[in-house]
């Protein structure tokens, strides 16, 4: 398994090579939210994708700014967003959990440009919000995106899910059953 991001890298760009852990948006965003969560997600312990707020995330995301971007998907796992002005769009429903967003859309642009020679710039958007934000990939973001993607690396080969630490939003997360058994 890579266990540094030079690795990672080397891995993912090597088409006879199969990386043990590929690396995905939501695991970069759950990361930022909860280890725990990520760890679980890890080893395929999924979320009802029918709750509301999942739901409520989708339809944000299938309905916002359609006639300005296109959907693409990467290397089989990574879902972007293009923009009409070519930048990438990571749609979200709120700025509560702003950070995880942020280094999941900085992640897509560290990826295009590490994976596949791309350079691309990114915006935020938060529609019920009514806002957005221009997001660049520079040294200090991608220092945050490799620092994840080490911490990821970390987190998915342990044998067990980090500790049990209590967060605000914790009441209202989906694996709250299998956390607080």
């Amino acid at each position: 398994m890579p266990t540094d991001v030079k690795e990672y890298v080397a891995a993912e760009r090597d088409p006879a090579r199969e990386p043990e852990t590929r690396i995905t948006g939501l695991m970069v965003q759950y990361y930022h939210v909860c280890r725990r969560e990520l760890w679980f997600m890890s080893r395929d312990i999924d979320i009802d994708r029918e709750t509301t707020n999942i739901q409520r995330g989708t339809h944000v995301d299938e309905t916002s700014y359609r006639d300005s971007r296109k959907s693409f998907q990467i290397d089989g796992r990574i879902q972007l967003d293009l923009l009409d002005s070519g930048a990438v769009m990571e749609v979200k429903v709120s700025s509560a959990l702003e950070k995880p967003a942020r280094i999941q859309l900085l992640f897509y642009l560290w990826y295009l440009r590490e994976i596949h020679d791309v350079e691309k710039d990114g915006v935020l958007a938060y529609p019920t919000e009514r806002t957005r934000e221009p997001v660049e990939l520079n040294p200090e973001t991608t220092a945050q995106v490799e620092e994840t993607i080490e911490g990821i690396l970390d987190t998915v080969a342990a044998d067990t899910p980090p500790e049990l630490e209590k967060k605000a939003y914790c009441d209202s997360c989906l694996y709250q059953d299998i956390c607080w058994m």
